[in-house]
């Protein structure tokens, strides 16, 4: 008599199959042969507007970032992976064609802001507490305008947003937890 039910191998499978679908689903190339083919000239556009104020979103919490490194060093080592992942979440928003630019790298970033201290904007809070909080407030606030967006997004867009907005929840959980 066979077997009934889920097998081990079964459910190994299918935990592959599903982590195979999530690892494309998070790509943020658009050749043009996956787009729909009746996909209008208007929808592309609105698409592009899209991206580029996403985008404009996730540049702006990458400038907050640096300048609480640029005023506070000390948290440079800690902030600067949260800085850089927000950083490739602006450049795979912008698109394939913003993404082929280069981006400063993470050591390149640290030794920019450590030695920036003197010129630190006015917009980072004083306090390193303070400023904490004030990257959780806007990593909380860019990730609500992203799954905000989704509503408008095209499906693969709609999925780089669902991952972008899902990592600043963690971004905000882990700087939130951190300063407890």
């Amino acid at each position: 008599m066979g077997r009934t039910g889920t097998t081990r191998r079964r459910a190994l499978l299918a935990t592959g199959v599903a982590a195979a679908g999530l690892l494309t689903g998070c790509s943020s190339d658009h050749p043009a042969a996956r787009r729909e083919p009746g996909r209008s000239a208007d929808s592309a556009r609105a698409e592009a507007a899209l991206r580029r104020r996403l985008a404009a979103t996730s540049t702006a919490l990458r400038d907050e970032y640096d300048a609480v490194i640029a005023r506070h060093p000390a948290l440079a080592e800690r902030l600067t992976p949260l800085r850089s992942a927000v950083a490739e979440h602006a450049a795979a928003l912008a698109g394939p064609a913003a993404s082929a630019a280069p981006s400063p790298s993470v050591s390149a970033t640290a030794s920019a802001a450590a030695g920036a201290t003197a010129s630190a904007p006015a917009s980072a809070p004083a306090e390193p507490g303070a400023a904490l909080k004030s990257l959780v407030a806007a990593e909380r606030r860019t990730a609500d305008r992203h799954t905000a967006a989704l509503a408008d997004a095209e499906p693969e867009l709609a999925r780089l947003l669902a991952s972008v907005a899902a990592a600043g929840a963690a971004h905000a959980y882990l700087l939130a937890k951190e300063d407890a």
